[in-house]
């Protein structure tokens, strides 16, 4: 018997779609790599046009009738747009749905992160209204499952009262079947933007939660002890807030291909955000053997031997974490390590740990 997963694609609409829109398309990408003929993928989106390309996802496709803002207010309520032959509905953010499908449907919400509470400059302060009021109401109705990507998120929820019956840890994923650009392309590329030889790398969005302005004082400090470092190079949208980038390379947002290649050429990926949902860029650097600092906050990180922690208030520190970093052997072996060291984290994996959930 064939059942239905209706996905919600409402991220793809959004004017940031972030790290949920990369959770969305793995899943999905998971799911279909599986070749399960157990269940149908529908994704469920707002009128209008996304702002990123949704046409190579692999299911079928709803349109609701309702603009993104209504449908952000309505979901709370209303299952508007959600195909009454449901039988998994699955919310990838608290915009929802949280409702709707056929009798005895599974109703399911991602929970990435507590971040509106942690580093409340996230957020404007209606947004953190939102979200509040959203998880209060989910935590009044037990009817629906709540699947957390971040470790420790489930025991913070267990400890404001949600039962743990209704929570489902699930991992995510750093495997893509996007070829890198080769070596060649990745130098051509940074020359046109004035950088030649080796480079620190950040990838994410530039917004102050991100903790920028120390990363950039702590690798001025860095790269006057040892050039090798080289320039510091951001990559990624503007986010929310204003951020001074000094005398970083910017290079905005780049094609999936090029970022890898930018990965793995990079002499040092830093990531120091204040607080983090889990943090992509860090085991993604990982994923393809590059040497990694990661600030204490960053969940992605947590117990991995690999990673070069540092504490994301002190400037000095994530300085000494890069040229720790830095000292690291960059052989085969090491970056053979590395990228084992989140081999377990793909996206069949993660669908496999959605469809435990989904029983």
């Amino acid at each position: 018997m064939t059942r239905t997963v209706s996905i919600s694609l409402d991220q793809f609409y959004r004017p940031q779609p972030g790290g949920i829109a990369t959770y969305v398309r793995g899943l999905v990408g998971g799911l279909v790599a599986l070749h399960d003929d157990a269940f149908r993928l529908v994704g469920v989106a707002p009128r209008g046009q996304p702002t990123q390309d949704v046409s190579d996802l692999a299911l079928e496709r709803v349109i609701a009738p309702a603009s993104i803002k209504v449908l952000t207010r309505a979901w709370a309520r209303w299952p508007l747009g959600v195909p009454s032959f449901s039988d998994v509905v699955h919310a990838t953010s608290l915009a929802g749905p949280f409702a709707g499908g056929g009798s005895g449907a599974v109703h399911c919400v991602a929970l990435h992160d507590l971040l509106w509470r942690d580093e409340p400059s996230t957020s404007t302060p209606r947004g953190v209204r939102f979200h509040e009021r959203r998880l209060q109401m989910l935590q009044r109705r037990d009817d629906v499952r709540l699947f957390t990507t971040a470790p420790g998120l489930a025991q913070r929820l267990i400890g404001e009262g949600f039962a743990p019956s209704r929570l489902h840890e699930v991992r995510l994923g750093v495997d893509d079947a996007t070829s890198a650009d080769s070596e060649g392309q990745v130098r051509a590329f940074l020359a046109e933007h004035g950088v030649h030889g080796p480079y620190t790398l950040y990838a994410g969005t530039r917004e102050p939660r991100k903790n920028l302005d120390r990363l950039l004082d702590a690798h001025a400090q860095a790269v006057a002890t040892n050039r090798e470092l080289g320039p510091l190079v951001l990559v990624g949208p503007q986010g929310w807030g204003e951020v001074d980038s000094g005398d970083a390379v910017v290079l905005g947002l780049v094609a999936r291909s090029l970022l890898r290649g930018l990965y793995r050429d990079a002499t040092v990926v830093a990531y120091v955000p204040r607080a983090e949902g889990w943090g992509l860029p860090p085991v993604e650097a990982l994923h393809e053997g590059t040497r990694v600092v990661a600030s204490a906050t960053t969940p992605s990180a947590m117990n991995n031997d690999e990673v070069v922690i540092v504490d994301p208030l002190d400037v000095s520190d994530i300085a000494a974490g890069l040229l720790r970093a830095l000292s690291q052997s960059n052989d085969e072996l090491a970056r053979g390590r590395r990228r084992a060291s989140v081999a377990t984290l793909t996206w069949r994996n993660v669908a496999l740990d959605h469809l435990a959930g989904w029983q």
